[in-house]
């Protein structure tokens, strides 16, 4: 029997998956700029695949593009956390109840919070984070619904990303994770939609108390680490 191949990722995936890796785990600092020659040389390939993942990245709200400072990883304030997290306390428990109302599996949640408990990394778990949520809204039945919330996905990821690093929560979270799901494995709309609603509240008044307008501080990675030890980027590819 012939098997095909095991397609392997684009440059561009590589560099893209690389890079966010690299900003979910605070390797890469908010405000730090993003040379595409100096990520085409870490890679091991052409700056076409740099460039194309870093417009991709500003198109999930990771990185900025400008005319004339050029790319830059995305600054956490106050406002632009309280933007998203708005958004997501006016969706995501309506998302969650018609989830369960539907009877739709809740296994993926269930998956992800597992992947959250035993994750490797900071990125990991941020990751793990972001399916067990979507785990729970993707099947609302509104495809509008969970592609408005995936809007803003990676962009709350790194809202987490910047406040654990100034205050590592990630136990109380995992502990009301636990509890939305319970009350939705159990079929309690009502109760879970509730949960949610105060998990993500709770997460934005810890994290931006009200009237702060900077993001949380912390010593980050970049401080502790010498001009060349930031972050570490994957085996290079061939170029490209």
């Amino acid at each position: 029997m012939t098997f095909a191949p095991t397609p392997i990722p684009s440059r561009t995936q590589f560099v893209l998956e690389a890079i966010k890796h690299a900003i979910l785990t605070a390797r890469l600092q908010p405000g730090q700029p993003l040379v595409e020659t100096e990520l085409a040389a870490r890679f091991g390939v052409s700056k076409t695949p740099v460039r194309e993942a870093l417009k991709t990245l500003a198109g999930t709200g990771l990185v900025v593009m400008s005319q004339y400072k050029g790319a830059t990883v995305r600054l956490v304030d106050a406002e632009m956390a309280r933007e998203i997290y708005d958004v997501r306390l006016l969706l995501e428990p309506e998302a969650l109840r018609r989830t369960i109302t539907c009877g739709a599996s809740l296994d993926a949640a269930q998956e992800a919070l597992e992947r959250a408990d035993s994750a490797a990394d900071k990125a990991d778990r941020s990751l793990a984070n972001r399916d067990f949520h979507r785990a729970l809204y993707l099947s609302c039945g509104n495809p509008l619904l969970g592609r408005m919330l995936d809007e803003v996905r990676d962009q709350a990821a790194l809202v987490s990303t910047v406040a654990w690093a100034a205050d590592p929560s990630w136990e109380r979270e995992a502990a009301e994770h636990r509890e939305i799901l319970r009350l939705a494995l159990a079929a309690d709309a009502a109760g879970a939609a509730a949960a949610l609603h105060d998990h993500i509240a709770s997460f934005l008044r810890r994290a931006f108390p009200a009237g702060e307008t900077a993001g949380p501080a912390a010593r980050t990675d970049r401080e502790a680490a010498g001009p060349d030890d930031t972050w570490s980027a994957p085996r290079p590819v061939t170029a490209g």
